[in-house]
């Protein structure tokens, strides 16, 4: 057991406990994973703690979440893949309706090598549930229903503008 110290946080004298062999679950997107025996210092009173820079317990937390990380942006990846094929749309097909962007985009959200926006992963699992209103999806993009809606009216009437 190390000796406390003084809190970098709250300040608190003394309130720095030191620990080791204990175990931490990470999760993201519903996926957790376990990293055990960690070591660092957690304070008594906020709370709060950090990895002891003497270990690699630092190290292997972080690349546990990125880990986590990746296989989410993967699994996100292959559910659009799938619900795309399943509307029957090509990959440029679905950038130009759903999601704009360069040509690439929706490759790159599928390799899990960039996450997709998540308003882009709601509609596309919108559109798994209710494929029917792909149709809708792309009268709007065509903005046919907006035709005419924009108008202009001409005020012929003239005021005199006063200085104050």
């Amino acid at each position: 057991m190390k000796k406390t110290e003084l809190c970098y946080i709250c300040g608190a004298p003394d309130a720095l406990s030191y620990f080791e062999g204990r175990s931490e679950t990470i999760s993201v997107k519903g996926m957790e994973r376990r990293v055990d025996n960690l070591a660092g210092w957690k304070c008594k009173v906020c709370g709060d703690g950090f990895w002891d820079p003497d270990t690699d317990s630092a190290d292997r937390y972080g690349e546990a979440g990125d880990e986590l990380v990746l296989a989410a942006r993967k699994m996100i990846g292959a559910e659009m893949k799938r619900i795309r094929r399943k509307l029957h749309l090509t990959q440029k097909e679905a950038v130009d309706l759903l999601s704009g962007g360069g040509h690439n985009a929706f490759s790159r959200y599928e390799r899990g090598e960039v996450p997709a926006p998540k308003p882009l992963v709601l509609l596309m699992r919108f559109l798994d549930r209710h494929p029917h209103l792909l149709a809708d999806a792309k009268a709007l993009a065509e903005g046919a229903d907006m035709r005419g809606a924009f108008t202009y009216t001409v005020n012929n009437d003239t005021e005199a503008l006063k200085a104050s």
